[in-house]
């Protein structure tokens, strides 16, 4: 139960409405009601005083010494007084009295007993807190049911938002209604048809540019090979070669974005496919094997995998290039700069290189080996190690 999520603080700011409500109700009913028993009590104990004026009556004729203080501080000749308090002994009281003679030292008192009223006064805020706290016991779960609907709308929000973060550009709320929740579910899927639109329309350049260049390149690689041997022969031929890779990298790329690779799985000895990876594309490293780990995936595309992730770190690293084999991981460690900081948070970029960033590029090269890492079902994860040097772990499924 997480009490910061929103369902709570919705479910809390309710009960403290309904307790705010709940307190001015039941103040407002008891001065109310209190105001109407000092009104009755003091109809009552002038209705006494006049009866017991017109009757004469001498046994309420008291010395002015006897009454209260309070009282008889604001008695006036000639001037009648009705005065709420309590008596020596703390019982609430109502009087009405009027001064007699002329010294003032006596005068005519009645008393209306208050204590029925303040007893039902008590107990009808006793009943108002019962009532209060029960309305509380029903309003506390009902809140949080009501705030789930529109917490459960948020979390679908929130579901999408992540899948559309994962590479799931497919990904949609499809939320209804006028409420800003719905606004946000629809800004959300907009962005998300818009950066589908954007990587449809940067994949579909990047296999037209690969076909496109195809058929012109074939026809020069054929037009090199009967140049005359010389130094700018030799020039020509290597541009042309660097030229036909990043060609098939293209072509490459574009298939993984189609989705059209299938991994075929056998059982594959890890170390050795490692050192031959390393010794096809003519670059030196040092493989350490836990043992003779064995894995069930692709070798082909474990192979592309491994070798551009050591090329790549022979070109923006420093040696020595390791790679450390494992039980179901294989990690790629140099002793360069390490990986920019863009790299690690965004991922490597298809068309940016290492020449901006000062360090490990963005190109084909980690791409094609993280398409590739997906087709296998491996994860790729990139870091820099502590001690300096960029580390490139891939961990394969278990076979």
């Amino acid at each position: 139960m997480n009490l910061a999520s929103l369902r709570w603080k919705i479910a809390a700011l309710v009960t403290l409405a309904a307790t705010v409500v709940a307190a001015v109700v039941g103040l407002l009913v008891h001065r109310a009601t209190w105001q109407r028993a000092l009104d009755l009590g003091q109809a009552r104990a002038e209705a006494a005083l006049d009866r017991s004026l017109a009757a004469g009556t001498a046994e309420d004729v008291v010395p002015v010494a006897e009454l209260p203080d309070a009282l008889a501080d604001r008695l006036r000749p000639g001037r009648r007084v009705v005065w709420y308090g309590l008596d020596h002994r703390d019982e609430p009281w109502m009087w009405a009295v009027q001064p007699s003679g002329d010294g003032g030292e006596e005068a005519t008192s009645v008393q209306i007993a208050m204590g029925s009223e303040l007893l039902g006064l008590q107990a009808l805020d006793r009943n108002m807190a019962k009532a209060g706290l029960l309305a509380l016991a029903g309003v506390v779960p009902l809140s949080v049911l009501a705030a789930e609907l529109p917490n459960r709308r948020l979390r679908r929000v929130a579901r999408t938002a992540r899948s559309i973060a994962g590479g799931d550009l497919a990904a949609r709320t499809n939320a209804r209604g006028r409420d800003e929740i719905a606004r946000i579910s629809a800004a959300v899927d907009s962005m998300a048809a818009s950066l589908q639109h954007r990587l449809l329309a940067e994949q579909r350049f990047t296999a037209d540019v690969a076909h496109d260049l195809r058929t012109p390149l074939m026809g020069l690689v054929a037009v090199v090979e009967l140049l005359d041997e010389g130094e700018v022969a030799d020039l020509v031929r290597d541009r042309v070669r660097v030229l036909r890779t990043l060609v098939e990298d293209l072509l490459e790329v574009s298939r993984l974005d189609a989705g059209a690779e299938v991994a075929e799985r056998v059982r594959v000895p890890l170390a050795a496919l490692a050192a031959e990876s390393a010794a096809r594309v003519g670059a030196e490293a040092r493989v350490l094997a836990d043992g003779d780990p064995v894995a069930e995936t692709d070798p082909r595309r474990l192979d592309r995998i491994l070798a551009n992730l050591v090329l790549n770190a022979h070109r923006h690293g420093a040696a020595p290039v390791e790679i450390a084999v494992g039980d179901h991981v294989v990690e790629v460690r140099d002793r360069g700069p390490g990986f920019p900081p863009e790299l690690l948070a965004d991922g490597p970029r298809r068309f940016r290189t290492g020449a901006a960033e000062r360090g490990h590029g963005h190109g084909l090269g980690l791409t094609i080996a993280l398409g590739q890492a997906r087709v296998i079902g491996a994860e790729l994860t990139l870091a820099n190690a502590p001690d300096g040097g960029a580390v490139v772990v891939l961990r394969l499924p278990p076979g």
